[in-house]
């Protein structure tokens, strides 16, 4: 007995890429949003309290739709959340996400510190035993 592909297999294997490729780490949206410069501005706007959209879009001289499309990210990501206000998007931040961001970088920090602390004392004990 052979083994065939048919068009619903096909069908079947691009639906669940499609449907694993949206299931990425919550860290890998977050990341994804910080890695845009405008994104980072409007992080940084938002770090000292809320704003509209316009007040958002300011000092970046790129248009509302823009805008529009960088706070989708960040607020996929969970790092923004908005509020509709009568004809205003009001925006703030999300702190306890950017927390995420930082416990991970930490971790990461806190590892690379000890693997460099059984370095040195792997040098310094190698450089004691030659010096005998």
């Amino acid at each position: 007995m052979t083994l065939t592909t048919t068009s619903l297999d096909i069908f079947f294997r691009r639906a669940i890429l499609k449907y694993m490729l949206k299931q990425s780490d919550p860290l890998d949206a977050l990341f994804a949003a910080l890695a845009d410069p405008s994104r980072r501005s409007m992080i940084d706007r938002l770090s000292r309290g809320s704003a509209s959209m316009s007040e958002l879009a300011e000092p970046l001289n790129i248009s509302l739709p823009a805008v529009q499309q960088h706070l989708n990210v960040l607020e996929k990501s969970g790092i923004v959340s908005t509020r509709k206000i009568g004809r205003v998007r009001s925006c703030s931040l999300e702190p306890d996400v950017l927390n995420q961001a930082q416990q991970w970088i930490a971790d990461r920090r806190a590892l690379w510190a000890r693997r460099l602390d059984r370095l040195s004392m792997f040098m310094v004990a190698t450089t004691e035993g030659d010096t005998q």
